[in-house]
């Protein structure tokens, strides 16, 4: 059974730092597709940014580019986003997601991690 476990959320001033994680298990995950999205409240969900596990090619929404970087480790099945010069509207719950290889829309999902950003 997959499951992604999030973490590192939590309460950060403007300007501040986070590294949120997520432990990917359940299956060998070399292939998939692994992403960041996150909802503020009364908002839809939206993309942040993915990683490809095989090649490492990484995407940003351009409201992240240049403040945010998705990395993985393939030994420890976990990928990160590390999220600088936070700003109040990166208020939200963050959710790691996993696509299966071929495949463009997310199979699986984690449970959030909340992320609030104090101006």
């Amino acid at each position: 059974q997959v499951q992604l476990v999030e973490s590192g959320g939590g309460l950060v001033q403007a300007g501040g730092s986070l590294r949120l994680s997520c432990a990917a298990s359940g299956r060998t995950f070399s292939s998939y597709l692994m992403g960041w999205f996150r909802q503020a409240p009364g908002k839809e969900r939206e993309f942040v940014a993915s990683i490809r596990w095989s090649g490492g090619r990484t995407y940003y929404a351009d409201s992240v580019k240049d403040r945010f970087t998705i990395s993985g480790d393939n030994a420890k099945n976990t990928v990160y986003l590390q999220m600088n010069s936070l700003k109040p509207e990166d208020t939200a719950l963050y959710y790691c997601a996993a696509a299966m290889p071929g495949r463009t829309s997310y199979d699986y999902w984690g449970q959030g991690t909340q992320v609030t950003v104090s101006s």
